[in-house]
C-alpha cells in the first residue's frame, strides 16, 4: 500500500495493485494537534471522544483493493462529520458573517465546533474568533472533505459506481451526550439514514456479512449516519454510503483508552470483511 500524507492534515491510502469501487474513510481518529488548538482539556479526554485506532483498524481493506482517507487532526478541533452550517454561535466572540444553522449535534455540544471533550469537561475557557474558526474550516475541514469526495469521485468515474465505509468506533455504552446514555450497545452498528444513503441491499449485506463474522448487529440506533453519508451518499446515481460503528470494548480498555489483546484478532476479522467486501464490489461493478 502507499500512503500519502498531506501537509500533516490528513492522509490518503492506497491499494498496492488495481484500485476497485470501494473508498473508506475515518474523519475522527487523528490526534495530532494543530499548533492553534488553544484548548483547556486534558490530552486523554480529547483522545476519548475520537476514534481511537480505527484508522489502523481499517487499513487492511487497502490490501483488498480499497482506497483509505483519514484524518490527522482530533475531531475535538474540528468535526469532518458535520455540517459546515452545523455551528453554535454562542461558542464564538462574534456575530458568525457566515450560514450557521445550529442542529442537535451542536444543541448537544458535539457540533462542527465541540463544546466539550467530555461532559463536563469543556474545551475552551473562553470563545473562539471569527478568523480561527474560518481558518479551521478552510485549512483542515475543507481539505478532508474534498479529499474524500475526491477519492469517490475518482472510483465512481472509473467504474461508474461506489461503495462507501465511514467508519468510527464507539463506547460499549452511551455517554452522558449520546441518545442511548447509559444503554449498551452491540459490536457493530450500521447506519445508512433510514435507507436514504446507501441501496438498503446493500446495507442488508453488511450486516449480514458482520453477523456471518460472529458479530451482534444493529442497524440505525441510535445513529442513523453523520453528515458524510447523507452529504456523499446518492443510492441512485450508484454512490453508495454507509456508517460503520465498532464497539471499543472490542479491542480497547475503555477504562484507559489502550488496546488490548482483541485488537489484532478484530483486525483479522476485518481484514476477511475487506476481503468479502471487495468481491461484493467487484461482482457489482460488473453490473453496470
Amino acid at each position: 500500500m502507499s500512503r500519502q500524507v498531506i501537509e500533516g492534515r490528513y492522509f490518503v491510502e492506497t491499494p498496492p495493485g488495481q484500485s476497485i469501487a470501494l473508498v473508506l474513510d475515518s474523519p475522527h481518529s487523528g490526534v495530532v494537534f494543530p499548533a492553534d488548538f488553544d484548548t483547556i482539556a486534558p490530552t486523554r479526554a480529547i483522545h476519548d471522544c475520537g476514534d481511537a485506532h480505527v484508522d489502523e483498524l481499517w487499513s487492511v481493506a487497502t490490501h483488498h483493493g480499497a482506497t483509505l482517507v483519514a484524518a490527522l487532526f482530533p475531531r475535538a478541533y474540528i468535526d469532518p462529520n458535520r455540517a459546515e452550517h452545523d455551528l453554535d454561535p454562542e461558542l464564538l466572540a462574534s456575530l458568525w458573517p457566515h450560514d450557521a444553522r445550529p442542529q442537535a449535534y451542536s444543541e448537544r455540544g458535539v457540533g462542527l465546533l465541540h463544546r466539550f471533550a467530555a461532559p463536563n469537561v469543556p474545551l475552551y475557557d473562553r470563545r473562539l474568533t471569527v478568523a480561527e474558526v474560518e481558518r479551521r474550516i478552510h485549512d483542515y475541514y475543507r481539505p478532508y472533505r474534498h479529499a474524500l469526495r475526491d477519492a469517490l469521485d475518482a472510483a465512481w468515474e472509473r467504474h461508474g459506481v461506489v461503495w462507501h465505509l465511514d467508519c468510527h468506533s464507539m463506547g460499549s455504552r452511551g455517554g452522558a451526550l449520546d441518545p442511548d446514555a447509559g444503554m449498551s450497545r452491540p459490536d457493530v452498528l450500521v447506519s445508512d439514514g433510514d435507507g436514504t444513503t446507501a441501496d438498503p441491499a446493500f446495507s442488508r449485506w453488511v450486516m449480514a456479512e458482520f453477523t456471518r463474522l460472529g458479530f451482534r448487529v444493529a442497524y440505525n440506533v441510535p445513529y442513523h449516519g453523520g453528515d458524510l453519508v447523507r452529504h456523499f451518499g446518492r443510492p441512485a446515481a450508484r454512490r453508495h454510503s454507509v456508517q460503520i460503528e465498532l464497539n471499543r470494548a472490542l479491542y480497547l480498555d475503555e477504562s484507559c483508552g489502550e488496546k488490548h489483546d482483541g485488537f489484532s484478532a478484530l483486525q483479522a476479522q476485518l481484514g476477511q470483511f475487506a476481503a468479502s467486501l471487495a468481491a461484493y464490489a467487484e461482482q457489482h461493478s460488473e453490473e453496470v
